[in-house]
């Protein structure tokens, strides 16, 4: 398989059967990196940061001047903008995110020495470090809360108007800085990051429509986990019927395969998929007369099947021609195993003759279990399953004619199959499962594993 590039995301269908119960769920796994582009791209690149940063009101700052210096008085003072501001991640194993925020505030007040007033600009290096934590989760939501929010001040360079300005006034300025700026920037992330983790929930908790047949609520399974090489987001997803009928599956915890340093590793649990195939394989019972206009194969089948008619039927003699009825039996199940993914699905398939002013005569009632090699690709956000006939097992399971030898149909069955129910299937699949955009990561340069 062709190498990919370090940006490109690596999809794991790492579908396993549950007797091996190593992934469960729709997972996925963000490496720091990825997580450092999206958190920058949310706080700072949207600036969310800038917003909240402006509405920071900071308290005036009073000297008395002492014996030899006028009093000093600074009001009014803002934030004009954030200059530079950037952002890293550092995953904490089993607690969360490190945030660190770097930037230069620029304030801007109004200054009062003695009887002298000036404008004052202020230019502070600033370094927030916030350890998040995610906490309480429930219904496939959590919150976030921020632990040991750590704010220190660089350097700090005040200038006025006038261009003078006084030991004191500098020494003031500093002192009151470095008392008050921590305590009001802490909230301020707090607030941002609380806003972007109802953002970035949007992407877990979605319902995406499946076509016209149902559709999927994506959410988070569990509580996000954290390694030393990738941020952990256990996802499953409820299968919904148009109508309201939910499709059960099994939803257990999952363990995440490693990350292969792609930005994400995103894996499907074969229950989910199961309950997906039974949404998207919802076909109506197919009914044709057996002629060449319809199956190429039909001549050769209709006399396979007289041949085996035993002598004597005075029911099975005349001129009508066949008329085959495919009815799919049961729910698909898709099988897994290394490099491999088979779908199983039975059909049965009546075969009978129709008398003009007479009751219908089934000849035959067939049961046929196909095993479908399934080929998995991405397109478009979508898994796509493409089926291909692998193999046909052929039961007799009645014949109102007393046919019990069905050996030489299965060749003949097998091409009916493929010809009329098998396309019938990949159109049902065409569509593809919707995947959730995750974090807003595109699902782009995919390998798919099975």
């Amino acid at each position: 398989m062709t190498m990919l590039k370090r940006f490109g995301i690596i999809f794991f269908c790492s579908l396993l059967s549950p007797s091996q119960e190593v992934l469960s769920g729709l997972s996925c796994a963000v490496s720091p990196g990825a997580m450092q582009n999206v958190l920058s791209d949310a706080i700072i690149q949207n600036g969310l940061l800038q917003q909240h940063l402006q509405g920071l009101v900071l308290p005036n700052i009073v000297g008395d001047g002492g014996l030899l210096n006028s009093p000093t008085s600074i009001t009014g003072l803002h934030l004009v903008k954030s200059q530079l501001p950037k952002l890293s991640v550092v995953l904490l194993p089993g607690i969360g995110v490190q945030l660190t925020i770097a930037a230069k505030l620029e304030l801007s007040g109004n200054c009062l020495v003695g009887l002298l007033s000036d404008l004052i600009d202020i230019l502070v290096d600033v370094n927030i470090t916030a350890n998040v934590k995610c906490t309480n989760f429930e219904s496939g939501t959590v919150q976030v809360v921020i632990e040991d929010c750590l704010c220190i001040l660089g350097a700090i360079k005040i200038k006025i108007l006038s261009g003078l300005l006084s030991l004191s006034v500098n020494e003031i300025v500093l002192n009151q800085l470095r008392a008050t700026l921590p305590g009001l920037l802490c909230p301020v992330v707090d607030i941002v990051i609380n806003l972007v983790n109802i953002q970035l929930m949007g992407t877990l908790n979605a319902v995406i429509p499946v076509g016209t047949a149902g559709t999927i609520h994506y959410q988070l399974a569990s509580l996000p986990f954290t390694s030393g090489l990738f941020l952990g987001l256990d996802l499953d997803g409820a299968v919904k019927q148009v109508g309201g009928s939910i499709i059960p599956h099994d939803s257990s915890a999952s363990v995440l395969p490693p990350l292969l340093d792609k930005l994400l590793v995103l894996g499907l649990r074969q229950s989910f998929l199961n309950a997906v195939l039974s949404l998207l394989i919802q076909i109506p019972p197919q009914t044709f007369t057996c002629t060449p206009e319809v199956f190429s194969g039909a001549s050769r089948l209709q006399e396979a099947i007289t041949t085996l008619v035993p002598a004597g039927c005075s029911t099975c003699s005349g001129t009508s021609p066949l008329s085959i009825k495919l009815t799919l039996s049961g729910n698909p199940l898709i099988l897994l195993e290394e490099n491999k993914a088979t779908v199983e699905l039975s059909v049965m398939i009546q075969v009978f003759v129709q008398h003009l002013d007479g009751p219908i005569l089934n000849l035959l009632l067939l049961k046929a279990d196909l095993g479908l090699n399934a080929q998995v690709s991405i397109a478009g956000s979508r898994l796509v399953l493409g089926l291909s006939l692998g193999s046909t097992s052929l039961s007799l399971e009645s014949s109102d004619v007393g046919i019990s030898s069905i050996s030489d149909l299965k060749p003949h069955c097998s091409s009916l199959l493929v010809e009329t129910f098998l396309p019938l299937i990949n159109g049902a699949l065409g569509i593809g499962i919707p995947l959730p955009n995750v974090l807003g990561i595109p699902l782009i340069k995919v390998d798919v594993q099975i």
